[in-house]
């Protein structure tokens, strides 16, 4: 299957610059989808060797005919893991483009989008046992309020949450297309799409514990990373970018920076970017996803 079909890489030379390639080194793409940075890293590379993690099965039909690589077919919060079952304990370089591929959207099946009718699946993991059937049908009021509040910041969460949990109990949830008109009576007027991938967003946030799976891909990432190795994290909404944000800055994920005995900044990374990278407009008006892309970049500090 054609990477350019499957999914078009955002910020495809910014990516690869931040890495600052070494021909010879160690780099991970734990998001590897269509392999279309990860193709961009392989160029770059002699006697280097970059391992690709993706959970998803149908990644596994872009793996790129290269010596110098290596598929993991695991979730990426189990990086440390998994690469230490490869005798690599540190590495040069990590790439995290976060987020749902093209192919995840545009599969119908797979049930990520409104746009098609399918099962309210949104498993990257196929084999997980969890869906978004699963959660809309049986989670208690309270939590759907949660999720749909924090991951998906829906104003009448508390609402939709109280709807959903009376609407299953004599017509349970089945189909993205069933769901999407029944969420319609409650989307704000005018804002009907913007609201329903809110709502998808949360669903799909909890079903894989998105939130959960980065903050163990950035604590794994730490541990791994070569000291002045490179970290470069595209996120595509603000709960991710506030994590990355907050680690690369603070050193931590929420509290204040801490500071040593002289003032310094206490941190594991030095961020190398001020600010969040954007793409151009020529890039967003060929690849629209690319308009909500934030692009992180920092190094390891210490020895």
């Amino acid at each position: 299957m054609a990477t350019s079909v499957y999914h078009i890489p955002v910020m495809l030379t910014q990516c690869t610059e931040g890495l600052a390639i070494d021909p010879n080194g160690i780099y991970v793409d734990v998001t590897f989808g269509g392999g279309g940075h990860s193709r961009e890293i392989l160029k770059h590379l002699d006697k280097g060797h970059l391992y690709g993690f993706d959970q998803d099965v149908d990644a596994e039909a872009n793996i790129p005919a290269s010596d110098n690589f290596t598929f993991v077919a695991a979730n990426f919060r189990d990086l440390k893991k998994y690469l230490r079952l490869y005798g690599v304990t540190k590495v040069d370089g990590i790439l995290a483009d976060l987020g749902i591929s093209s192919h995840q959207i545009d599969e119908p099946s797979r049930g990520f989008s409104t746009r098609f009718k399918g099962d309210l699946d949104m498993r990257m993991n196929q084999e997980a046992e969890i869906s978004a059937k699963e959660v809309l049908n049986t989670y208690d009021e309270g939590k759907l309020h949660k999720i749909l509040g924090i991951y998906g910041e829906i104003k009448n969460a508390k609402t939709l949450a109280q709807a959903i949990v009376s609407e299953r109990a004599s017509s349970p949830f089945e189909t993205t297309e069933g769901f999407t008109a029944f969420l319609k009576k409650y989307a704000p007027k005018g804002k009907d799409f913007k609201y329903y991938a809110q709502v998808f967003q949360a669903l799909r946030i909890e079903v894989n514990d998105e939130i959960g799976a980065l903050e163990d891909l950035l604590m794994n990432s730490l541990e791994v990373l070569k000291p002045e190795g490179r970290l470069v994290v595209m996120s595509y909404h603000s709960l991710e970018d506030r994590l990355v944000k907050n680690l690369m800055i603070k050193g931590k994920f929420q509290g204040e920076v801490e500071k040593d005995f002289y003032g310094n900044l206490i941190r594991p990374l030095e961020p190398l970017t001020r600010g969040a990278i954007v793409a151009d407009e020529e890039e967003v008006a060929a690849n629209p996803r690319a308009r909500s892309a934030k692009l992180r970049i920092a190094k390891r500090t210490g020895k």
